[in-house]
């Protein structure tokens, strides 16, 4: 195998899949390939996360096919923003209505998920293919950015990259009332984070701190998420203006009064 020619196979910086093909003597060498490509890529500073080989015979003799699968590295915030500024120009409401319930009514089909009335998939089959349908879903519909109005797309190895360096716990909150948030796998025996709240939904200004008290004080509930003051000082908190900006502070106020009433002080929201 020349390594010039592997080098010319992945000179592309968001390359997804590396196929190399090598003829080989035996088996011995056949199998030795993995590591010597492995150390190869790795000089070029590739991440590699998966290999799969196989073989086919040519007149000249028998081939070795490697299919590579590789990152260089994560995609930083940075070169997120340099990919939304020379993305693809799409409107909201048709990302919102089109592009996304079109690409996973797609998905939906090409994976075959139906879950019946069972919501929470126990068939260890439906779940890897719903796994693997979301990040079918992520690399065919990408992200958007409203502020842009322009969409970003990533390769699967980038997806799978993402996966791998994301942290595996986080410690929320802070004193007595810190929580850590761990990984969890299937039929884990560690205790899930249970977050208590009105999450977003409209809340009077007069019920607010009380309210939040009342989650705060549920010995079950770890954070707080909160809820929307409906109004402030009787205006509407209208977006992009003063009173949105005295509603969210009054907010926050109101949550961490909560959780000092309910002798919580620590929480994390």
């Amino acid at each position: 195998m020349r390594t010039h020619d592997l080098r010319c196979a992945v000179n592309d910086r968001n390359i997804g899949k590396i196929t190399v093909m090598y003829l080989y003597d035996d088996m011995k060498s056949y199998i030795s390939i993995k590591n010597t490509l492995a150390y190869y890529l790795n000089t070029l500073g590739i991440i590699i996360y998966s290999v799969q080989q196989s073989t086919i015979d040519l007149l000249n003799g028998r081939y070795g096919v490697c299919d590579i699968m590789a990152a260089l590295k994560p995609i930083s915030i940075f070169e997120a923003y340099d990919r939304f500024l020379n993305g693809k120009k799409t409107r909201e409401d048709t990302w919102d209505y089109v592009t996304v319930p079109n690409n996973a009514a797609m998905i939906k089909n090409k994976y075959k998920l139906e879950f019946g009335r069972n919501i929470i998939p126990e068939d260890n089959d439906l779940k890897d293919r719903l796994f693997q349908a979301g990040v079918d879903m992520l690399v065919e519909t990408g992200f958007f950015n409203p502020d842009l109005g322009r969409g970003m797309y990533v390769t699967e190895s980038e997806v799978w990259e993402g996966i791998k360096k994301a942290s595996k716990s986080l410690r929320l909150g802070r004193g007595k009332d810190e929580v850590v948030c761990e990984r969890r796998r299937g039929n884990s025996s560690a205790k899930p984070i249970i977050q208590g709240g009105p999450t977003g939904a409209p809340v009077s200004e007069e019920i607010f701190v009380t309210l939040m008290q009342g989650y705060a004080q549920e010995a079950t509930v770890d954070t707080l998420v909160s809820g929307v003051m409906s109004t402030i000082d009787g205006h509407a908190p209208t977006a992009n203006t003063p009173w949105e900006i005295k509603a969210t502070l009054a907010e926050i106020r109101a949550v961490r009064e909560g959780m000092a009433r309910a002798e919580r002080p620590g929480m994390a929201i």
